[in-house]
């Protein structure tokens, strides 16, 4: 008795996606020009593994017979676990101190990669996706927190995005010394706090002050519970976040909120520092000090920034809002500092790439259609494909794309439709009447399409043959003709 295999079903797994040739040539793209602009100031790149100890990744440590909360683990024969990396900077502070001593400091450098959240998936939000950051490690001034800055601005720039995007600039101490002024010392109620501050954008500064006393309930009567400080705590908290956008900024907060906080105090020394030096390299209108950046995870330990992409798209509900942030980063110094006695002062920051890919396209700077594709010879004879491979071979060398039809039909309208699905140029027929003749004809596919949107009738179709000439059999000859094609020329300047 025959046994009936069952068959799988194709699926992906949630929070996962297939990536397309159009796609992963827009992204390659775009990844280029960010790379150029690391690499122009200065930066150097090395690549980690997608797993690491969890234990080095420190901010999910396993609690249970399977540390999952966050992050995709899995525990070697050695009984170790490892864990995918959920970021590129975790996996960058275990690089740099393993290799301290012989890395050069301050170590600059950049990756790109994947990262995985263990995370209940919905729309837009994917447990894998990817980064490219940038990082400076062994460099304690706020030098290298405002080159950052002005670094992720040079990008933008680069990308297209000029006058569409501002990168906010503030420094985990001085919020820190808001809350010492507000009386906050539980970590919880500080979280809340600064998830409050976060939304300020979003709830303007009545919704904050809600969230900042007893919650706030919002529109679908969902209520939010509220840090509960005291009236005098809210509207130190608040005095803060509405000081963004004054001119007196830093003395209004000094005398201010900041009044009485030591640690506030060196925050602010350290933005009129970062302000300067934006003021002295032409930025002063791409970078902002703005009070109401908070950055979510936990280990910043000075200034922290973002890139805020500033023009309006639609949300799900058809309401105009603004896009948001594409990256952010700030420094964490006490990141490295995990695996070595002495401290290591570190600042970096991440570009989210697919989000990043997504605000270019919206902006018409993502060039999201298909790559050309190679040239198609046709095979018409079976007998004849060592002929067929010589004319692939040698536009291969030439350094056109090319390939010799593999498919199991003779059928010449199926194999030109395979053509036309792999976005090919131009297709090469060589039957016997070309090859007693000496000739071979060339199809450009893409002029062709435009010369038969004005042939009403089949008839014409075949007589006139749009997109088709004659070319010598000669492969010289073969390869100058395909070489001298629009589409073809383009990509062989783009190779160079």
């Amino acid at each position: 008795m025959t046994v009936k295999l069952k068959k799988i079903t194709p699926r992906l797994p949630r929070g996962f996606e297939d990536r397309l040739p159009a796609e992963i040539a827009a992204v390659n793209e775009m990844v280029a020009k960010i790379r150029s602009v690391y690499e122009r100031y200065g930066f150097d790149p090395v690549e980690t593994p997608l797993f690491e100890y969890t234990e080095t990744l420190g901010k999910f440590l396993p609690d249970t017979d399977r540390p999952n909360a966050g992050v995709f683990s899995l525990q070697d024969d050695d009984e170790q676990w490892m864990s995918l990396r959920y970021d590129l900077t975790a996996p960058l502070a275990r690089h740099f101190a393993e290799n301290f001593n012989d890395l050069p400091k301050p170590y600059r450098s950049y990756r790109q990669g994947y990262v995985f959240r263990n995370e209940k998936p919905g729309p837009g939000r994917f447990r894998q996706f990817m980064q490219f950051d940038a990082d400076t490690v062994g460099a304690a001034g706020p030098e290298a927190d405002a080159e950052m800055c002005m670094m992720m601005a040079d990008t933008m720039d680069a990308l297209g995005l000029t006058g569409k995007y501002v990168v906010r600039v503030n420094n985990r101490k001085v919020l820190d010394g808001v809350l010492e002024s507000a009386g906050v010392t539980d970590d919880g109620q500080k979280l809340t706090v600064l998830r409050a501050i976060d939304k300020l954008d979003k709830f303007g500064p009545e919704g904050v002050k809600l969230l900042l006393g007893k919650g706030r309930k919002d529109e679908s009567g969902d209520f939010t519970k509220g840090a509960e400080l005291s009236d005098a705590g809210i509207e130190t908290v608040l005095a803060y976040v509405m000081a963004a956008g004054s001119e007196t900024l830093f003395n209004d907060l000094e005398s201010g909120p900041l009044a009485g906080s030591d640690i506030g105090k060196a925050g602010i020394a350290e933005l009129r520092a970062m302000a300067d030096l934006f003021a002295a390299g032409d930025y002063g209108t791409r970078i902002k000090i703005d009070p109401s950046v908070v950055r979510g995870l936990e280990y910043y330990t000075g200034p922290v920034f973002e890139i805020e992409l500033t023009f309006k798209v639609q949300n799900e509900k058809g309401q105009d809002v603004v896009f948001g942030s594409v990256g952010g980063g700030g420094r964490y110094d006490g990141l490295v500092s995990r695996f070595r006695s002495e401290p290591v002062p570190a600042t970096g920051f991440s570009i989210g790439v697919s989000r990043l890919a997504n605000a270019l396209k919206l902006t018409g700077n993502l060039n999201a259609q298909e790559p050309v594709g190679p040239v198609v010879v046709l095979v018409l004879d079976k007998d004849e494909a060592p002929r067929y491979q010589a004319i692939t071979s040698a536009l291969r060398k030439a350094g056109v794309r090319a390939e010799m039809f593999m498919g199991n039909t003779k059928n010449f309208g199926k194999q030109v439709a395979y053509a036309d699905k792999r976005n090919a140029p131009a297709v090469i027929i060589e039957g016997s009447q070309e090859r007693e003749a000496g000739k071979v004809q060339i199809k450009d596919l893409i002029v062709g399409k435009e010369e038969a949107k004005a042939i009403t009738d089949n008839a014409t179709y075949k007589s006139e043959r749009p997109g088709q000439f004659e070319c010598d059999g000669d492969l010289d000859a073969i390869v100058a003709a395909i070489s001298a094609l629009p589409a073809v020329k383009t990509y062989l300047d783009g190779a160079k």
